[in-house]
């Protein structure tokens, strides 16, 4: 069979989709060739790349299949991005559209394409398969090198001047993002309730924004703990700079080492990484860690409850499958009733829990957007195969947020005692101006 007839099926079977799903999107297909014809320049589509690619997703739709397709820009978006394309998705049910899809047609297609090979390349497969962390400090390190020690330049092309790297806050929906990091450092600070001279900690301290802030505006002596070998160097260069020696240290170091009390700890966006198997472990550390009197305040991406444990564990999404194949490797989520649960039987007492979904999707849609503004220079920086899966990875996690199907929450507890907590009546004092 030529080339020429595989095409033409193709572009028969494209034509038929666009016509029973009404959507305004086009394909550019390998020769040149659009469909529908008359596609305008200017207008939204995908841009295929060789027949290999429908080949591989005929024979295997699967995310994963069109992640390498992307990753290798074998798939493209012309004219838009992944925003672009979700939006459409919403105007049409997948069950409406396998109903309506001529079955004779898409069938007659996919024999056509059957035996095409699926070419290359497929960037992805050289990375191993999911297992959660087994706790191992080795491992530990590993895993949080693989994702953090990409490049601090890279980093600083779509993070705030801080490097901040976990959700922001927004006070206003319109704020910029180096704005709403820094409500976010100062909303920590207050729900910490930090004072001037208190020990504080920050388990997985990123590039120092938090510990400086602490020390800076506070008044804590701070301490910041992280694997991340570029990170660390990043934050102590940045210690220096502000002339914070005498108020913040830093340390190469996994958190279960540590000794000593601190009257405060927080922990921002390290949990994911943790591991279900391994969370026992992670709170008994740290309550060793906090004072009687003091707050712990616990950061962390969640998944919704199943209706129960072991369903939750079994059942993922295959967009959270990817990520911590391709992003996180180790990482696991939990769901904040397991968050509010092991803290209580760890000895803790929960005070707050407030959901910060909404913020993780502006968030996240913000960094992509900066990310995608400096292309050239993440190329540049660590290579155009990591740079568009960094940029896919960031418009999925801002989609997954915005639709709800994960969450992230910030979790106030203190070591569990008899008598008052110490803490305010209401939560004025957070909003104060």
């Amino acid at each position: 069979m030529s080339a020429q007839t595989r095409l033409a099926s193709l572009k028969t079977l494209l034509a038929h989709v666009l016509a029973q799903t009404k959507l305004d999107i086009g394909f550019v297909l390998w020769d040149g060739s659009t469909v529908p014809a008359d596609l305008a320049p200017g207008a939204l589509a995908i841009q295929i790349a060789d027949e290999g690619a429908v080949a591989a997703i005929l024979r295997r739709p699967k995310l994963d299949t069109i992640l390498n397709l992307w990753v290798a820009k074998r798939i493209d978006i012309r004219n838009g991005t992944a925003f672009d394309i979700a939006g459409l998705g919403g105007r049409v049910r997948g069950r409406d559209l396998r109903k309506a899809i001529d079955k004779r047609l898409a069938f007659a297609t996919l024999l056509k394409f059957l035996f095409v090979p699926r070419g290359g390349p497929w960037p992805l497969e050289t990375i191993g398969e999911v297992r959660p962390s087994d706790g191992s400090e080795g491992e530990n390190k590993t895993n949080i090198q693989y994702h953090y020690d990409v490049s601090n330049a890279f980093y600083a092309l779509f993070l705030d001047p801080e490097m901040v790297y976990s959700c922001a806050y927004f006070t206003d929906w319109g704020n910029d993002i180096a704005q709403a990091q820094r409500d976010k450092l100062e909303m920590i600070c207050r729900k910490l309730r930090l004072k001037p001279g208190e020990r504080f900690l920050d388990i997985g301290c990123g590039w120092g924004a938090l510990v400086c802030h602490a020390a800076q505006h506070h008044g804590v002596n701070a301490h910041g703990v992280t694997l991340s070998q570029t990170q660390f160097d990043l934050a102590q260069d940045k210690v220096k700079r502000l002339g914070l020696q005498d108020r913040v240290t830093l340390e190469l170091r996994d958190y279960r080492t540590l000794e000593g009390r601190f009257d405060k700890i927080a922990s921002i966006g390290m949990f994911e990484h943790v591991g279900i198997d391994n969370h026992a472990a992670y709170f008994k550390s740290v309550k060793q860690l906090l004072a009687p009197d003091g707050l712990y305040l616990h950061h962390a991406i969640a998944r919704p409850a199943k209706r129960n444990d072991k369903v939750f564990r079994k059942n993922k999404r295959a967009e959270y499958v990817a990520i911590t194949r391709y992003i996180f490797p180790g990482g696991e989520l939990d769901h904040i009733g397991m968050s509010a649960a092991n803290l209580e039987r760890h000895g803790f007492e929960v005070h707050d829990v407030e959901a910060w979904r909404e913020h993780y999707a502006r968030t996240c849609r913000l960094w992509h957007d900066r990310l995608l503004a400096n292309h050239d220079k993440a190329v540049q920086e660590i290579g155009e195969h990591k740079t568009r899966l960094w940029l896919i990875y960031l418009a999925g996690c801002s989609l997954g947020f915005e639709r709800g199907t994960v969450g992230i929450f910030q979790t106030l507890a203190s070591r569990r005692k008899r008598g008052p907590s110490g803490l305010p009546p209401t939560r004025a004092d957070l909003y104060r101006s």
